[in-house]
């Protein structure tokens, strides 16, 4: 009986064994399992938290960098991150919002019309002579004026100092506001201290040393011009000096002037030392002797031929570079341009009088006593003659020259009765 029962025992401890084995392998299943979902939620929480810790230490280190430049040098990425950051800084302007919205408002403030933009500047302006070159070059390409233009002579004075003949020429300019404009070009050092006649009040342009002969010379006649071509109601340009009076009043001098269908640039070649002799054979191929002029230095044009000048970038640089010495570039640029490039256009003569029969390398000057109402006339008239718009004609000289401070009196008595400017 005792046997029967142990042999049916043991199935039972075998049974019981196998159960206690199983959830002992169940419990450390389960246990390894937890351990493993603790461990991989603490993984996961600590690798975001790091990832966030170092993204801070990166920005603090940026700010750090950017505020304080004597900070200690950082990492070799973020100096790179930096100097990238820095030539991208350069390389994009920075636009305030402010800024921009002051900048809208006050274009919604005041609206530009043609008026406005037409406005010619201030004589007296900070550009220099490379900037107001590139602006006065400026051409529409369409001829024809959206409105009722005016067209205006300009008057350009290249003096030393102050023009001493104003007195003269308020007379000459009286009444006829609106058709002239008035240009000065002083040498710097003259500090104003002879009074200003009204018509020239603020007429001084921005001005540079010029020496008598040299290329400088060249360069004040077309600073003259570039400024006078601001206004585009100048039509007509001529260049005057200190001791120049005119020869008859401004309602002749205008209207010659303004239906004038040529150019009045004096060009012919001088085959003597004083002339051919002056060129320089390194400006050749771009000029040659045989292209070699010389002429008057008291040009007259038109609007055209003045912004061709202005925008000349071949020939007057060679006249910088080779021009020196006794070249006496203002007697030789504008004649071998013209004579070059716009012969067709040119009358070949100056209206500018002088008296050249002394001799020298200067004309003739007028004293006092010299001014009479004879040698008025005679320069008013011309027996030999010249061309105006293909038609013969006396009336050749509007201008002329040296006239010395002293005869200003003698002038404005004889004025009125040779030059009618009351007329």
């Amino acid at each position: 009986m005792k046997g029967i029962q142990s042999q049916n025992q043991k199935p039972l401890n075998l049974l019981s064994k196998l159960s206690n084995a199983f959830q002992l392998h169940f419990l450390n299943m389960l246990s390894y399992f937890l351990l493993f979902g603790c461990g991989l939620t603490l993984g996961i929480i600590i690798t975001t938290y790091m990832k966030d810790f170092s993204f801070n230490l990166q920005f603090t280190q940026f700010s750090i960098s950017t505020s304080s430049p004597s900070s200690s040098s950082l990492s070799s990425s973020l100096s790179s991150s930096s100097t990238t950051s820095q030539t991208l800084e350069k390389q994009i302007p920075t636009v305030s919002v402010t800024e921009e919205t002051e900048t809208k408002s006050n274009i919604s403030n005041q609206i530009l019309g043609l008026e406005e933009y037409l406005k010619p500047p201030s004589v007296m302006h900070n550009m220099t002579d490379k900037e107001l070159l590139w602006r006065a070059s400026m051409v529409p390409r369409i001829p024809a004026y959206p409105f009722n233009r005016v067209p205006k002579v300009a008057f350009m004075f290249l003096v030393r100092g102050h023009v001493f003949m104003s007195p003269l020429w308020e007379q000459f300019f009286k009444g006829h506001e609106g058709l002239y404009s008035i240009y000065v070009h002083s040498n710097p050092s003259y500090n104003g201290s002879a009074p200003e006649s009204p018509v020239f009040h603020g007429r001084r342009i921005p001005s540079k040393e010029v020496g008598w002969g040299k290329v400088n010379m060249i360069e004040a006649e077309r600073r003259l011009l570039t400024n006078a071509l601001l206004d585009v109601s100048n039509e007509r340009f001529i260049l005057l000096s200190e001791a120049c009076i005119p020869l008859y009043n401004f309602k002749t001098i205008y209207n010659y002037l303004i239906n004038a269908t040529k150019n009045h640039v004096m060009a012919y070649d001088e085959p003597g030392v004083v002339g051919r002799g002056r060129y320089n054979y390194h400006m050749y191929p771009d000029i040659s002797l045989k292209q070699w002029r010389k002429g008057s230095q008291w040009f007259e044009m038109n609007r055209e031929l003045a912004i061709e000048v202005v925008s000349d970038s071949k020939y007057f640089p060679i006249f910088q570079k080779y021009c020196r010495g006794n070249c006496y570039s203002d007697e030789h640029y504008l004649p071998t341009l013209v004579s070059i490039k716009f012969w067709e256009g040119n009358s070949n003569r100056s209206l500018t009088w002088v008296d050249w029969s002394k001799g020298g390398p200067h004309p003739a000057r007028f004293w006092r006593t010299d001014v009479t109402l004879e040698l008025l006339r005679s320069m008013r008239r011309n027996n030999t003659g010249c061309a105006y718009n293909e038609n013969s004609t006396n009336l050749c000289y509007l201008f002329a020259r040296k006239f010395l401070p002293s005869t200003v009196d003698r002038l404005l008595k004889f004025a009125p009765k040779i030059m009618h400017f009351n007329d």
